[in-house]
């Protein structure tokens, strides 16, 4: 059985292509509900945020499982796939990317603070899709609480910046001044909301906004003392807009040469300058060759990111020092799982007995009060325990060594337990492990 995640992310892939790998919660659920028909992968948690889409996976048989995969990323992107967008890494290294993943150690903002609300959304989704068990439940809720532990024992959220913010910064460079300028905000969701809050607190004196949903927009605008425009009359004030910063949800272009090139003469020789934050895209690409405009989309943002970048990475090296506790934490907790079948079996089995030969007793013994019969039943139960100590904590030793399978057929061929531990369910053995 092997732990791997198959992904793409900013680094490995332009926007162009991520963008067809942006699921909403719905598909998600639809695409493991797929993977739940295919018995090689037990388990699986799909994520997909902007800046990457990362399926986290336990296969059985992971040479069977490659051809069903690609299959499947070949129906997810259709004519734009190709290998090399794509990382695939097993066990330790899985693990490592999940726990950096979680402590936003890998993001294009280091510090930014959504990855781990968006890894506890997938995760639910993976749950209620019934595609999580004993190994992703473990290894998604220690992912959750690295995170946390990050969080609160560095300052790598300290003074870092976010998309909607590095957005109003290249808005900064751009004008140099905000309080004069003619800024746009098309979209009224949370990302739109971070984007105005930014803007004013840089000295913006008016923000006009714009959605498909004018309450939406009016609310959004009221919070700013902005000015809503309804969506049919967004290019009138688009003609007069110095920036426009989208972000939407939108499946297709919001902005386009159709829509917005026949208001460009209006503008009279002005820059106009788009800054789209959206995957997907909200703003075609071939407006950035129109005469004048300007077009900044997500990718563009990482050389403004790292404002604070040396006070960060000090950061990131005490949260990589974390991670790699945590990792030999991990490593600990679900080594003596590959011993687990037989474990239980032994102590279902002793615990059967001890039932058994309660009830015989019990029989012969009609007089005893419920208080006596507690008594004894607790007398036993300990008796038990105090019997499978030494069995227990030698199988505890072996698990995951060379002498691993030696014990579990020695124990099997002693108690006449079932050494392939199907009755119970081999849940968690991990080959990649080191």
């Amino acid at each position: 059985m092997q732990l791997t995640v198959l992904g793409l992310n900013h680094k490995t892939a332009p926007v162009e292509i991520r963008e067809r790998f942006n699921f909403s919660s719905d598909r998600v659920a639809s695409i493991l509900r797929r993977m739940r028909n295919y018995d090689n992968i037990p388990e699986a948690m799909l994520l997909s945020t902007c800046n990457r889409t990362e399926l986290y996976m336990v296969i059985e048989n992971p040479r069977e499982a490659i051809p069903f995969l690609k299959h499947l990323l070949k129906h997810l992107a259709g004519e734009n796939y190709k290998g090399e967008y794509f990382y695939n890494l097993t066990g330790t290294l899985c693990v490592r990317h999940l726990f950096r993943v979680a402590s936003s150690l890998d993001s294009l903002i280091i510090g930014e603070g959504q990855i781990l609300s968006q890894i506890k959304n997938a995760y639910q989704i993976a749950r209620n899709s019934g595609m999580t068990d004993t190994i992703l439940n473990t290894l998604m809720n220690r992912a959750i609480a690295v995170g946390k532990r990050v969080r609160t024992e560095t300052k790598i959220a300290y003074s870092s910046v976010s998309v909607s913010s590095a957005a109003v910064d290249l808005a900064i460079d751009i004008l140099g001044d905000l309080t004069r300028a003619n800024i746009l905000v098309v979209g009224a969701g949370h990302m739109s909301e971070l984007t105005a809050r930014h803007l004013i607190d840089k000295g913006a004196k008016t923000i006009f906004v714009s959605n498909r949903n004018f309450d939406h927009a009016q609310e959004l605008a009221e919070k700013f003392s902005g000015t809503a425009i309804p969506y049919q009359e967004m290019f009138k004030q688009a003609a007069q807009a110095d920036i426009i910063i989208t972000s939407t949800g939108a499946p297709h272009y919001v902005l386009t040469a159709e829509n917005l090139g026949p208001l460009l003469p209006q503008r009279q020789g002005r820059p106009l300058i788009l800054i789209d934050i959206a995957v997907p895209r909200d703003v075609d690409p071939a407006l950035n060759g129109m005469k004048g405009v300007t077009v900044y989309n997500i990718d563009d943002l990482e050389d403004v990111v790292d404002v604070n970048k040396n006070f960060r990475s000090h950061e990131a090296q005490i949260a990589e020092q974390i991670i790699a506790e945590e990792i030999e934490a991990l490593k600990e907790r679900l080594r003596y799982y590959t011993m687990r079948p037989v474990m239980v079996q032994l102590h279902d089995k002793m615990n059967f007995l001890r039932q058994k030969v309660l009830k015989k007793a019990f029989i012969k013994l009609p007089e005893l009060t419920d208080g006596q019969r507690r008594i004894i039943d607790l007398m036993t139960q300990r008796l038990e325990h105090k019997f499978l100590r030494e069995p227990m904590k030698a199988m505890n030793a072996v698990a995951g060594t060379p002498e691993e399978e030696r014990y579990k057929k020695m124990m099997c061929d002693l108690f006449l337990l079932n050494e392939s531990g199907e009755e119970f369910g081999d849940e968690s053995k991990i080959e990649d492990w080191d």
